[in-house]
């Protein structure tokens, strides 16, 4: 499995899809602060092989680019535009990451079938984000550009780790508490002082160890193997996985909606991970 990019992205997204319902947990806790104690924690998970940390600079710069930047940016979005139309505009990281994939992964092509799933998958997890409401409104367009932005960052930060000189992928614990503490000077600069109960530590911990930290460590190696446009696609899953989990703990519900959701994303997805014969991605040098 260690060497198989979509069982590895699955791990990922499955991790991703705990977010939800964890993070309702400390929802009485200012955002950088959750960020930032989660990412030090999920740090932790490679800190017995943190002679690994030591990577070029420019590989610093793109794994704190994608951790912190991605974050920052869709917190500030949320600040300033509605949750919801946020959420959405924040999920085209995963039809971004396909259409961009000619641009930064040089090999690769887009096909009518790549394009096709990743729309389908972006209206399936908008009807689940949304839930079938959306008002975009011009009072918030600086919210909804913060929010396109995050998108592009993660996006573009995802297929940047397969165009890195080869570096261990325990280094992605540097870039977690290297972006956590950047959170957390975030969070003693925007926001009131945290006051997290022993069961909300609990919860960060959990936090750390799952959806902001071993996810990522996950995702890193799944992209570096991985055909970006494939992964791309099934991750709108993620949303709906959300959706299903938020349910079995009783903080949410599926409605037909969300059936019709389900269908368009398991089609997106498909279409979108079907092998392509082809053309193959290059492995990273």
């Amino acid at each position: 499995m260690l060497n198989k990019p979509i069982p590895l992205a699955i791990g990922a997204i499955l991790l991703w899809a705990s977010l939800a319902t964890l993070g309702s947990l400390t929802r009485s806790l200012p955002p950088f602060f959750v960020v930032g104690a989660s990412l030090c924690i999920g740090s932790l998970l490679s800190a017995h092989r943190a002679r690994d940390w030591r990577v070029p600079p420019l590989t610093w710069l793109v794994g704190v680019y994608g951790l912190f930047g991605y974050h920052f940016l869709l917190f500030f979005a949320f600040r300033l535009a509605p949750a919801l139309e946020a959420n959405l505009l924040n999920y085209l990281w995963p039809l971004l990451m396909v259409m961009l994939s000619p641009l930064l992964r040089p090999g690769t092509r887009l096909t009518r079938r790549h394009v096709i799933g990743g729309v389908l998958g972006f209206v399936g997890a908008g009807l689940i984000v949304t839930g079938g409401k959306l008002a975009l409104s011009q009072q918030y367009l600086p919210g909804y550009l913060l929010a396109i932005s995050a998108a592009v960052v993660w996006s573009s930060f995802s297929l940047l780790l397969g165009r890195l000189p080869t570096f261990s992928g325990s280094a992605m614990g540097g870039f977690c508490l290297a972006s956590g503490l950047l959170s957390l000077l975030c969070h003693a600069l925007f926001e009131p002082a945290a006051q997290a109960t022993a069961s909300q530590w609990a919860t960060l911990v959990l936090l750390g160890l799952g959806p902001m930290g071993g996810a990522f460590f996950l995702w890193e190696r799944a992209l570096r193997l991985g055909d970006p446009r494939q992964i791309g696609s099934l991750s709108y899953s993620t949303p709906l996985l959300s959706t299903l989990l938020l349910t079995a703990s009783g903080q949410g519900r599926l409605t037909p909606l969300a059936a019709v959701a389900i269908l368009l994303i398991l089609g997106g997805a498909l279409l979108g991970t079907l092998p392509d014969k082809r053309a193959a991605v290059p492995q990273a040098q």
